[in-house]
C-alpha cells in the first residue's frame, strides 16, 4: 500500500520549491568542499550553478526515456517509471558535478531492471549502449552499490500504472463513458510526459493516474466530472474532493511544462562546463579514478588471499587431528 510504503514515507516533498531547496543544497555542498581556495567569481565561472544542473539534469531523463523505449528486448513500463524515480532521487542529495548523469542514468535503468524482474543480464544490458561495452558495465557494477546506498536501500516504487488500470476498469464498471479503452493512448501519452517533470515527487500516483485519465477524456472532447464527483467520491468523499482537484490542476500544469528544453548550443556549453568542473575521483576516464579502483582490487585480492590461507591452514589442521583410539 502507497501510504504505507517508504516512498510515501520519504520520498514524497511538499513542493517545487522544497525540492528545489535541497537540491541548491547538494550544489552548494560540492562547491564548498572542491571550490575551497577560489574566490566567489571565480566559482561562478567555474562551477555549475543549481538551475544549469537541473538543466543537465532534464537532458539525461530525456535520454533516460529514449534509451528506455529503444531497448531490446522491449522495456516494461514500471521499469522506466522505477528508473525516473531512481534517477530523480539521486540528485536531490546529490551533485551532476560529483557523479555524471550518463552513469548514473545507466545505473538506475539496471538496477531498475533487476528490481522490477526484468531479467536481462549485465551484458544483454550494455549491448543496448553504444561504445566501450566493457568499460560500460565495470561503470555500471562499481556505481550499483552506491545508487543503493543514495536511495537508502527504498528500492520499491509505487508507479501510476496499476492505478491507471484500476481506474479503467471503474469506468468501464460504473461509469457511463462509451469505451473506456479509447483514454487509453492519451493516457499513457501524458504519463509518458509527466515524468519528466517533478509531478511524481510531489503527487500519490493515484493522483497522477487520475490526473492522466481527465487529460485523456478533455482531448477526446468527454466530460469525466460526474464520474469523479459522484461514483469515484459519491457523498463520503467530498470533504476531499477539493484536494484532489487541486492535485490535479497541479499535474496537468506540470505536465504542459515538460517540453520546456533549452537549445543545444546552450547544452553542449554546460557539457563542456561539466566536464571540466567534475569530481576527479568520479570520472572513469581520470587517472585519480582509475587508481582508486585498482587499489580496491588490491585492497580484495589481498583480503581473498589471506582467507585462503586461513582456510588452507585450518584444512592442514583438521588433518593432522588424531583420532582417539575408544578405550
Amino acid at each position: 500500500m502507497f501510504p504505507t510504503s517508504s516512498q510515501c514515507k520519504y520520498w514524497m516533498f511538499s513542493s517545487e520549491d522544497e525540492l528545489n531547496l535541497l537540491r541548491e543544497k547538494a550544489n552548494n555542498k560540492h562547491i564548498q568542499l572542491y571550490g575551497k581556495g577560489m574566490n566567489d567569481p571565480w566559482k561562478g565561472d567555474f562551477f555549475l550553478t543549481p538551475d544549469e544542473e537541473q538543466v543537465m539534469v532534464k537532458k539525461y531523463e530525456i535520454h533516460l526515456r529514449d534509451f528506455c523505449k529503444r531497448f531490446l528486448p522491449p522495456m516494461p513500463r514500471c521499469v522506466i517509471g522505477t528508473s525516473f524515480h531512481y534517477f530523480k532521487r539521486f540528485y536531490i542529495k546529490n551533485s551532476v558535478m560529483n557523479y555524471h548523469p550518463k552513469e548514473i542514468m545507466v545505473t538506475c535503468i539496471y538496477l531498475a531492471c533487476k528490481v522490477e524482474e526484468f531479467n536481462v543480464s549485465i551484458q544483454q544490458f550494455v549491448a543496448n549502449i553504444k561504445g566501450d561495452r566493457e568499460k560500460a558495465a565495470d561503470i555500471i557494477l562499481n556505481n550499483e552499490l552506491l545508487l543503493m546506498e543514495q536511495l537508502n536501500f527504498h528500492l520499491a516504487i509505487h508507479n501510476p500504472f496499476r492505478p491507471v488500470e484500476g481506474l479503467l476498469i471503474d469506468i468501464k464498471t460504473r461509469g457511463s463513458l462509451h469505451d473506456p479503452e479509447r483514454l487509453r493512448q492519451g493516457t499513457e501519452q501524458f504519463l509518458e510526459r509527466v515524468f519528466l517533470t517533478d509531478a511524481i515527487l510531489l503527487y500519490a500516483p493515484s493522483q497522477v493516474a487520475l490526473a492522466a485519465i481527465l487529460h485523456a477524456a478533455s482531448k477526446l472532447q468527454e466530460n469525466l466530472d460526474s464520474y469523479v464527483t459522484d461514483v469515484l467520491f459519491g457523498k463520503d468523499g467530498k470533504n476531499r474532493l477539493a484536494v484532489l482537484i487541486d492535485a490535479v490542476r497541479a499535474i496537468r500544469s506540470m505536465e504542459k511544462t515538460a517540453d520546456n528544453t533549452p537549445d543545444k548550443t546552450y547544452i553542449r556549453t554546460l557539457e563542456k562546463k561539466l566536464e571540466k568542473c567534475r569530481n576527479l575521483e568520479n570520472n572513469p576516464d581520470s587517472e585519480i579514478y582509475k587508481k582508486k579502483m585498482q587499489a580496491l582490487l588490491d585492497e580484495d585480492d589481498d583480503l581473498y588471499n589471506a582467507i585462503t590461507v586461513q582456510n588452507q591452514q585450518k584444512n592442514d589442521s583438521a588433518l593432522s587431528m588424531k583420532v582417539p583410539s575408544s578405550p
